[in-house]
């Protein structure tokens, strides 16, 4: 089964952050750390997995012109009029701030100034926003499939289960064209990927990972689909036991559900 259901947002508003990190994992990915006091860290703390922000990136100032990748030069500049919507791969609620990260690719002139954010700066946020994951009842193993940039709303649903649904048997997919643009920081080491834990941003939870790149250069060669595919006609659980996450291009969603439907 491949679900996800409208959570309230009844707490929503525009709410300032500030900045705690901007971590560099990865040629063009990052990991923006941020926290909310009052009324933010109230209502992020209620945020789902799954939900979103809008930030507000339009005063953020650009890199230095060396910092520039070739491919963006012509449109670094320009103006960012509208806000840019981002999930978070963890919130955390401690004492009376909440933490939240979002991990982002530089792939425009809107991203690219976020990578110019440091601690302490401020950052306008309209959220949380939309859609949230739910857990239905009865299910003894869920399985998590990211595609590329699908990864960070995936990796806070891993926490939620492993706090909240400690009997849940739960294995995460994720799946890139290439090693070099898989979403996560240095994988771990051999003996830990013998043993199922592929990608440290799960394994902290306790949770299996299985990679899959399109050209082979990491884990399974192929389409993560074809991964999940695979790893399920192995599988002796009934499909009505199970439920799949899934947070990616269209095209692999439109793949998972049919997956999901002949299991």
């Amino acid at each position: 089964v491949f679900m996800s259901v409208k959570c309230s947002a009844a707490n929503k508003g525009v709410f300032s952050a500030a900045v705690r990190a901007n971590k560099q994992i990865g040629q063009r990915f990052y990991r923006l750390g941020l926290e909310f006091s009052g009324a933010g860290a109230e209502a992020f703390d209620n945020c789902k997995a799954g939900q979103f922000a809008e930030l507000d990136v339009s005063s953020t100032a650009l890199p230095p012109a060396e910092a520039i990748p070739e491919d963006l030069v012509d449109v670094a500049g320009r103006k960012i009029l509208l806000r840019r919507p981002f999930s978070f791969c963890d919130v955390t609620a401690k004492e009376n701030k909440t933490l939240a990260e979002i991990l982002y690719c530089v792939v425009g002139p809107a991203t690219l100034r976020m990578t110019t954010l440091s601690a302490g700066d401020s950052v306008s946020i309209i959220g949380p926003l939309g859609n949230g994951f739910w857990v239905p009842d009865g299910k003894k193993r869920a399985l998590l499939v990211a595609g590329g940039m699908g990864a960070g709303p995936l990796e806070h649903l891993a926490k939620v289960f492993t706090a909240d649904y400690p009997d849940m048997e739960v294995i995460a997919f994720a799946g890139a064209k290439t090693v070099k643009e898989l979403p996560f920081e240095a994988r771990l080491d051999e003996i830990s990927q013998q043993l199922g834990f592929f990608l440290g941003e799960f394994a902290k939870y306790g949770i299996e990972s299985l990679v899959a790149t399109d050209d082979g250069s990491a884990g399974f060669a192929g389409l993560v689909t074809d991964c999940l595919s695979e790893w399920l006609g192995k599988s002796d659980l009934a499909g009505e036991n199970m439920i799949i996450y899934g947070c990616g291009p269209e095209q692999m969603l439109a793949q998972v559900a049919e997956i999901a439907k002949d299991k």
